[in-house]
């Protein structure tokens, strides 16, 4: 498989790559990124042929979308699409009084959360000026789940649903962007989403992984009959997935469980067999579901970046799927690289 590798972003045709560049780390996720490595991670990307880039106003309180504008604006803009989000307004504040948790170094802007029309419409507006970018390609709303809103994501969801969801109606109707959706932590709330409103697009985190398939069960099967398409950061559920099941591994940000270690491990069992690296299964099948064209990652050094890019292009039998299947360790009705199409390489 090939991180180069162009598709369509479903019914809306945005060309996207299998492997998309995810700029939530350059927001100074947990620690400071400098300006140089940011930069260097930005370069190898598009040296690789990645095409599709995802950021957010969140990241950085602002910070990934500066980063983000200044690493692209002079590439020539039809050779890539970009993808950010609504739902935060930034407002200018003394650094003193911002809570950043849990970015580091991040912009002076507190962040307000407004689902309304006309919040939409000026969030929308404001990142196309801190990109410094002629247009967006993509846009979804942001953090509708009961991950970030708890209590809340009942009547969050509603406003949502109406307020951004009229906002960015316009903007695809008035040809502003080419699709719409949403981007959540939890499958449930992109299905519920789609059941309820006519979106092309969904960015979702972590809950469709080697080890996590519940996906299937409606939401992916809806979205292949509508046509919508679904972006799938997280591979690797925070870390067992890219590090196996040793000692301290985590599994969607706490210690894994032991009945996730011990599937894991047998999951690793066949990867020796077939001297495929865990990571590499577990980045190349996501993109085999028909509904989700590409894997957005997110790294903190060019080293990363460059062994992601590895792993996603490291050859993988067919073998090994049918072995995973065959001793239970993958559902039988999830799509594996072994019976995709191939893709269309990249040009330029």
């Amino acid at each position: 498989m090939r991180p180069d590798d162009i598709r369509p972003f479903g019914r809306s045709n945005v060309p996207v790559t299998a492997f998309s560049f995810g700029t939530a780390p350059v927001g100074n996720f947990l620690k400071p990124i400098d300006e140089q490595t940011s930069a260097a991670m930005f370069e190898t990307a598009w040296a690789a042929g990645v095409r599709h880039y995802d950021t957010a106003p969140m990241y950085g309180h602002g910070l990934s979308e500066y980063r983000t504008g200044q690493a692209l604006r002079w590439k020539p803009r039809d050779a890539f699409s970009l993808a950010t989000k609504v739902g935060r307004r930034l407002v200018p504040a003394r650094r003193e009084t911002i809570d950043f948790t849990p970015w580091v170094d991040a912009a002076p802007f507190s962040l307000v959360f407004d689902y309304s029309y006309d919040g939409t419409m000026r969030a929308f507006e404001d990142s196309l000026q801190r990109l410094g970018l002629e247009r967006i390609d993509i846009c979804y709303i942001h953090d509708i789940d009961v991950f970030t809103r708890g209590a809340a994501q009942p009547a969050v969801f509603e406003a949502a649903m109406d307020g951004c969801w009229r906002a960015l109606e316009r903007l695809r109707d008035e040809g502003v962007v080419k699709a719409i959706g949403v981007g959540v932590n939890e499958w449930q709330v992109c299905f519920e989403a789609l059941k309820r409103r006519d979106f092309d697009a969904f960015l979702l985190a972590g809950r469709y992984t080697l080890l996590e398939q519940e996906a299937l069960d409606g939401f992916l099967p809806l979205c292949v009959e509508r046509g919508a398409a679904v972006a799938v950061g997280g591979g690797f559920n925070s870390g067992i997935l890219a590090t196996g099941a040793k000692p301290g591994a985590k599994y969607n940000y706490a210690p894994a469980p032991a009945a996730i270690m011990e599937k894991v491990a047998r999951i690793e069992a066949v990867c020796r067999e077939f001297a495929v690296p865990l990571p590499a299964a577990a980045l190349q099948f996501v993109v085999a579901h028909p509904a989700i064209p590409t894997f957005v990652a997110g790294t903190r050094t060019v080293e990363q970046l460059q062994q992601n890019l590895a792993w996603f292009s490291h050859p993988v039998p067919a073998e090994f799927w049918h072995a995973l299947k065959a001793r239970g360790l993958l559902r039988e009705d999830a799509p594996t690289p072994a019976e995709s199409p191939a893709a269309v390489p990249a040009a330029g």
